[in-house]
């Protein structure tokens, strides 16, 4: 088993259950267009993400980490007409990107996009949420890994019983199992990790993947009464 297989792999089933439309396409283009980087999920993920919301039937969605909206794309199409989607970037640069691709996908009213250190934004939810919002049904969590645990922290002030919580990249090539690694990264997601396992209002799992975009995995996450 190799890169290539895995790839070959990834295009039927992509091409078979996630196919592109105009909307997606562009979405990557223009985002390759603007020199942002070649991480937003696959085809077949962002399936797999939008299948997820549907299942969840979520009306709230809370995204930390937008970069051009392709995987916001996949999210806020399983929103019904008075849903919402709330999605955070760091970047100017890549939020009106992710801006310009959600407007073209027809779903710039259903999605709020906003700019800032993601913490700085999710301390100014937290008011909000206390203030009026509800809670959102599902989490989506593919920021800055440094910050993993941090972000998990606030997805559960966030949110309520039964809902969802998805944290992106958490194989990190392997090193995740590495106790003696000093990668900021490696040791945001093994912290990120370690919550799931240890916290009371939290039951979850790790599923590692093969695929176009490498060897990598995922964590889902139910929160619990």
């Amino acid at each position: 088993m190799n890169q290539p297989q895995w790839d070959s792999v990834d295009d039927y089933f992509t091409g078979l259950l996630a196919p592109a439309d105009e909307a997606l396409t562009a979405a990557l283009r223009d985002s390759d267009a603007a020199g942002l980087p070649h991480i937003n999920v696959a085809p077949n993920q962002g399936k797999l993400l939008h299948l997820l919301a549907q299942t969840q039937g979520a009306r709230r969605i809370l995204e930390i980490g937008t970069l051009g909206g392709y995987s916001t794309i996949w999210l806020a199409r399983a929103l019904p007409a008075d849903g919402r989607l709330i999605t955070l970037e760091h970047s100017p640069q890549h939020a009106a990107v992710a801006r310009g691709n959600l407007a073209r996908a027809g779903l710039d009213k259903l999605v709020e996009v906003r700019i800032g250190p993601a913490l700085d934004s999710l301390t100014a939810l937290g008011a909000e949420h206390v203030a009026h919002a509800a809670p959102f049904d599902l989490v989506f969590i593919d920021a800055d890994k440094v910050n993993n645990a941090h972000y998990l922290e606030w997805s559960l002030k966030l949110t309520r019983p039964g809902s969802l919580i998805i944290l992106d990249n958490v194989v990190r090539g392997g090193a995740v199992t590495d106790a003696s690694s000093t990668d900021p990264g490696v040791l945001g997601t093994r912290a990120a990790l370690e919550l799931i396992a240890e916290h009371p209002k939290l039951s979850g799992t790790a599923v590692q993947t093969v695929g176009v975009k490498g060897y990598d995995g995922f964590a889902l996450a139910r929160v619990l009464a």
